[in-house]
């Protein structure tokens, strides 16, 4: 049994005559001999909608209980498709999460998948030529819906395929593959062939929004190579792969940058063992993610704390520090939000010396002062000023040859 996972989003779903151009590739993937499973995504739209109405009832909304709401607009998707298939003689059933099942974690709004029953999908893929299948969902050990957070629903796609090891994964989306950069601020960016996993993983954790990061997660882990493409055009799109000696020629792949960023510093705590456990534990126990991490030098036996967390978790964040401060005898707690991540990425690093001061000179040029510095072994990320975002990737982009018609060189 050959079988094809594709995932559409919420712009490819927004309407009847947007689904008829999914039922389309999907008539496609049949008459070439696949059984089909279809992720959907909500209508675009639609999930913001679901929030809004929450936030009119409480301006705290419970997590659980918000899973179960926003859960439905994937809901609405898939049955109005099967509806749309079944009416042109397509054998098609809908599936929530929990109806397969997708088991997952109990962290509401950023669950993660723990196992997928294979074993029931192929079943009901021998009796159907389409399984229709709401993404962004899962389902707890208590019975209760979870979602998978922002962009879930490419993880939905990528974790059926490598369940049920499909031969073609492809994530429809409404751009034509992976760019260099956002074409929306930068005019040169080129769609990319070609990935590896690990630069995907780290363009996405850079705030790339063409996939969702644990969706790449998946696909290396597995092993799943995914195709992304454009539900509009016929472009081939940009398959995301295993890493080979081509990539490694390319220096840099991607401009990454994200304004879902804020700045917060703790200062002067006493620079002895166990005062980054504590900042960091009592945050880490309410699953806030922490980017950046710096320690100045410490003075006198005092030092300063910088990280980077998501303007979403902000508030919390200073709310778990206002409790911990006297504990560990910080002086003071401030944040900033108008900071944003931009961030050079390619596996060519690892064999290239000079990015680093490519990149210090390209942002120098421009008179962009960076205020914090991270690195891992493909990535090279900078918190700048969130005003200059902009003009530092179009000088990046530049600076390191990915413009139309250059070559990438350092």
């Amino acid at each position: 049994m050959k079988i094809m996972v594709q995932k559409y989003g919420g712009t490819s779903v927004a309407g009847l005559e947007r689904m008829r151009k999914v039922l389309s590739r999907v008539k496609k993937g049949i008459d070439e001999g696949y059984k089909m499973i279809v992720v959907l995504s909500a209508m675009s739209g639609e999930t913001n909608k679901l929030i809004g109405l929450a936030k009119e009832f409480t301006a705290t909304p419970d997590p659980e209980e918000m899973d179960a709401l926003v859960a439905n607009g994937e809901n609405v998707s898939i049955a109005l498709f099967s509806m749309l298939a079944k009416s042109e003689g397509i054998k098609a059933k809908s599936l929530q999460a929990w109806q397969i099942p997708i088991s997952t974690t109990d962290a509401y709004m950023k669950a993660r998948i723990i196992s997928i029953d294979d074993k029931r999908l192929k079943v009901m893929l021998e009796e159907n030529d389409v399984l229709v299948v709401a993404g962004f969902q899962g389902v707890d050990c208590k019975g209760r819906v979870t979602t998978l957070g922002r962009g879930g629903s490419d993880t939905t796609g990528v974790a059926l395929a490598a369940a049920i090891k499909a031969d073609v994964c492809e994530i429809y989306t409404d751009v034509d593959g992976v760019f260099t950069t956002d074409p929306r601020v930068c005019s040169a960016a080129r769609k990319l062939d070609l990935i590896s996993y690990d630069e995907m993983l780290e363009l996405a954790s850079s705030g790339s929004k063409v996939l969702q990061i644990r969706s790449v997660e998946f696909a290396k882990k597995f092993n799943v190579p995914v195709r992304v493409r454009s539900t509009f055009t016929d472009d081939p799109g940009t398959l995301v792969t295993q890493e080979d000696a081509m990539m490694e020629d390319l220096v840099i792949s991607g401009i990454a940058f994200d304004r879902d960023q804020c700045r917060v510093t703790v200062y002067k705590v006493k620079d002895k063992p166990g005062v980054a456990a504590a900042i960091f534990g009592s945050i880490a126990e309410k699953r806030i993610l922490v980017d950046m991490i710096i320690q100045n030098t410490s003075h006198d036996g005092y030092t300063d704390m910088t990280f980077t967390v998501s303007k979403g978790d902000l508030e919390q964040t200073m709310a778990i520090l206002d409790g911990v401060q006297k504990d560990i005898g910080a002086e003071s707690v401030q944040y900033d939000t108008n900071v944003a991540k931009v961030s050079v990425v390619g596996v060519g690093m690892r064999n290239h010396s000079g990015v680093a001061s490519t990149m210090f000179k390209a942002l120098h040029d421009e008179n962009i002062n960076i205020k914090l510095i991270a690195t891992s072994e493909i990535k090279i990320t900078c918190l700048i000023d969130e005003k200059y975002v902009e003009l530092a990737v179009r000088a990046l982009h530049t600076a390191f040859g990915l413009d139309k018609g250059q070559q990438a060189a350092c």
